[in-house]
């Protein structure tokens, strides 16, 4: 079993999930004569509509439709593609080095704000931290995953983000200049084998994000064309993971380094088909914000979505 802890202190602000992982073990050495894996990934087949939720069906509507589509509608787009199929947000990671370039050991920080948890996909090293702080004036209720495509997800926490206080309040064209909230402490547990973990709000469903963890320095996340580059790589002959959370396993190649030299590697992940969710976007009186029975004014002041 790899074991974590869930550890926040009430005047950080902060909630950090550690993972104390018997990972393969890393040693930083000089790369001799390294080379290089660039390439770009895309997207195989029709871009997937955003998954659509119904601000009046979760807490604070109007707050959290500072982002929406005008309409009373929260769109998650888990899909970002460029014009040319680019795929944002797809992990490309090396796997099989134990020596190589220098290991940086930042925290990546998430954060919860406008009812988004802020960046979509986030990569963290193997018994490193991955921090979540609350920018809102709403509470937020932390849900974590540990996902594999094989056992499926498992429960790892369930834990309040209370709002923060130092935001306005009521103030719905107020900006985040202001510090972090608090959160909580509880312990959880990862089972071994398990790199990819899950978060979504118990309290806004919109609210998603994913991570996976590392062994090594030899990872990319591809930008807004789908590219993305690996330097310095130790020669040698490697597997090359290409994923992303909503396209199935991902992609296993063998690849080849030779000293000095660059590999291009072009990799279509495939689009789910169907529907991915119940939530679908209607114009549907029955469903608007006059069904509460009260006035409620949602306005994209934020982000209009399309």
């Amino acid at each position: 079993m790899i074991r974590a802890r869930l550890a926040v202190g009430w005047g950080t602000g902060i909630l950090s999930l550690l993972v104390a992982v018997s990972a393969q073990a890393y040693d930083v050495v000089e790369v001799q004569h390294g080379g290089t894996i660039e390439g770009t990934v895309t997207l195989d087949g029709a871009v997937p509509e955003p998954k659509g939720f119904n601000l009046i069906t979760f807490p604070d509507p109007q707050y959290c439709g500072r982002i929406s589509n005008g309409r009373g509608w929260r769109l998650l787009h888990d899909f970002v593609v460029g014009p040319n199929a680019g795929l944002k947000d797809a992990i490309v990671l090396l796997e099989g080095i134990e020596a190589g370039k220098p290991f940086e050991v930042s925290v990546p920080l998430i954060e919860a704000r406008d009812c988004m948890f802020q960046p979509f996909m986030t990569i963290i090293r193997n018994g490193h931290a991955v921090e979540v702080i609350n920018m809102d004036p709403v509470m937020h209720d932390i849900q974590g995953y540990e996902t594999s495509i094989e056992a499926g997800a498992r429960v790892l926490f369930n834990t309040p983000l209370v709002m923060n206080h130092q935001h306005q309040r009521g103030n719905l064209h107020a900006m985040h200049n202001h510090a972090p909230g608090k959160s909580l402490i509880g312990p959880i547990y990862l089972n071994k084998g398990r790199r990819t973990f899950y978060m979504q709000c118990g309290f806004h469903a919109y609210m998603e994000s994913w991570a996976m963890a590392v062994n090594n320095p030899y990872y990319a996340l591809t930008d807004e064309r789908g590219s993305f580059s690996i330097d310095h790589v130790p020669p040698g002959t490697y597997q090359l993971i290409v994923w992303h959370p909503q396209t199935g396993p991902g992609v296993t190649r063998t690849v080849t380094v030779r000293p000095g030299g660059t590999v291009v590697e072009q990799v279509a992940l495939t689009a789910p088909k169907g529907s991915r969710s119940a939530f679908k976007v209607m114009d549907n009186p029955r469903f608007g914000p006059e069904t509460l029975g009260y006035p409620v004014d949602i306005q994209p002041l934020v982000e209009h979505q399309h």
